[in-house]
């Protein structure tokens, strides 16, 4: 007699719940802390080398993504994570010890940007593989919403945390605050038990490296996905954030005017990956994520260029954050419903790295662009980027795959 294993509904499943805890602790604790180093280095040191110390932690996070991708296949994603958060965990409290002892120094603050850049290398590949260890194929797109709310969450109150923790603590009580944010992800990633945990393979990390790239070179729908998503997220992993900001200045609109833009965004994606946590079943995804991208790139386009009053740019952004939010969900969800589960953390690496790993470094050309020309043209070009990610996911091998 074959007994079949019912997995539970992810909404309801405690292991995933362990994961989404886990994974909101981390990215507030991250965005605190990219807000409050920022901040941190503009007193120490001016705005101007603000920069190049966010520069320094985005390369290594940019350099070792691949690398963070084999180990989360050789040893588990779950270990990796672990690791990852304790180092942080360890390295902020550190730095927030020494800045309330000594005063905020530039060089210690560059040593916490390295140290950050090497953990997310290994945090962002990892956290994209432990889905597929913890539910069935069926509940991924769920879980990926629920992933996609949790973001949305972190970007809408770390902001206001931070503010909150540097008013009260200066920079080193914003640094306690993300080590303790990052305390509480490690407690919860401990608790969590996860099947067919990874084991150590025989061969070395450099020859399992060059079998996921074959693995990924040699099916050619799944590039394609890789491509869709890398384009269709590159722009809004923060350069669309810094655009806003800049076109607000533009249009002399006022800061509560810049609140509503980006917590519209914000909150229209959340309430976008709720409803996807919510939805049994997404007929022909591919088909979907080709029409979000395409509103995507309309949107995003006509709130650089048409010139818009206020109110109606609330209202382009509430959309825009609802249409980007959909691709962002869908996307990751094929990505590990295609995948081989021992290749996932590879597969993911090469995802988080023409997202996430890249990103950083546009943040220059958002300001050399909108000083040339305007924040709209860059808005514009974002519009360029995601209209082809449209296209691309709009051929029938995309379009025609079940969810």
């Amino acid at each position: 007699m074959t007994v079949t294993m019912r997995v539970p509904a992810a909404h309801r499943d405690p292991n995933v719940l362990r994961w989404l805890g886990a994974h909101t602790s981390s990215v507030t604790g991250d965005v605190v802390y990219f807000t409050a180093l920022t901040w941190a280095v503009a007193q120490a040191a001016g705005p101007a080398r603000a920069g190049f110390v966010l520069a320094a932690g985005a390369v290594p996070r940019a350099a070792l993504m691949l690398g963070g991708g084999v180990l989360a296949d050789r040893f588990g994603p779950r270990r990796v994570l672990i690791g990852s958060d304790l180092v942080r965990c360890l390295t902020i409290l550190a730095a927030a010890a020494v800045t309330y002892a000594r005063g905020v120094e530039l060089g210690v603050l560059c040593v916490l940007a390295v140290c950050f850049g090497v953990a997310d290398a290994l945090f962002l590949p990892a956290v994209g593989a432990l889905p597929t260890r913890l539910t069935g194929p069926d509940q991924l797109t769920r879980v990926q919403g629920m992933r996609s709310l949790a973001v949305r969450f972190a970007n809408t109150t770390g902001p206001f945390a931070a503010a909150a923790a540097l008013t009260a603590g200066g920079a080193a009580g914003a640094f306690a605050g993300v080590g303790a944010l990052f305390g509480v992800s490690l407690v919860l990633l401990v608790a969590l038990r996860v099947p067919g945990a990874g084991q150590r393979a025989e061969v070395t990390g450099w020859a399992q490296l060059r079998d996921g790239l074959r693995y990924l070179r040699g099916r050619p729908r799944l590039v394609r996905l890789v491509a869709v998503i890398g384009l269709g997220e590159m722009c809004f992993s923060g350069p669309v954030g810094t655009a806003l900001v800049l076109l607000t200045g533009e249009r002399g609109w006022s800061p509560g005017t810049l609140s509503l833009l980006l917590g519209a965004y914000s909150v229209a994606g959340a309430a976008a990956g709720v409803a996807l946590t919510v939805v049994r079943r997404v007929r022909a995804p591919g088909a979907v994520l080709a029409g979000c991208l395409l509103a995507t790139a309309a949107l995003v386009t006509a709130l650089g260029l048409a010139r818009p009053g206020p109110g109606a740019a609330v209202a382009l952004c509430a959309l825009l954050g609802a249409a980007s939010g959909i691709p962002m969900v869908l996307g990751h969800a094929l990505l590990q419903r295609w995948t081989e589960p021992g290749y996932v953390g590879r597969v993911s690496s090469v995802t988080s790295l023409c997202t996430l790993g890249l990103s950083p470094f546009l943040y220059p050309l958002v300001g050399l662009v909108a000083a040339a020309w305007g924040t709209g043209i860059f808005l514009a070009g974002c519009g360029a980027v995601c209209l082809l990610a449209a296209v691309l996911a709009a051929s029938p091998a995309l379009r025609a795959t079940p969810p």
